[in-house]
């Protein structure tokens, strides 16, 4: 799961140290320990971004797997056959 920190990490490459829990709380430190400034709106459209791919990756796996198990039963195999085999 994607969280604020990750998304101020992808934001801002050059962060070292980040703190707080919310939008409004956050600290963000260089790796020299000197404060950055940061844009809320930045963060929060990457976080967006960051979710909107994390969400079509496991969908595209979920889709994957239907198309392979589609194919194993197309293929003859039961539906039993099919659970053995993924588990």
């Amino acid at each position: 799961m994607t969280t604020l920190h990750d998304a101020v990490y992808f934001a801002y490459p050059n962060a070292g140290v980040v703190s707080g829990n919310n939008i409004d709380s956050l600290k963000v430190l260089d790796k020299d320990h000197n404060p950055i400034i940061i844009d809320s709106a930045t963060i929060i459209v990457k976080l967006a971004e960051l979710q909107a791919t994390e969400t079509a990756q496991e969908q595209a796996q979920v889709t994957a797997k239907a198309s392979a198990l589609a194919k194993l039963v197309a293929l003859g195999l039961t539906q039993d056959e099919v659970k053995a085999l993924i588990g």
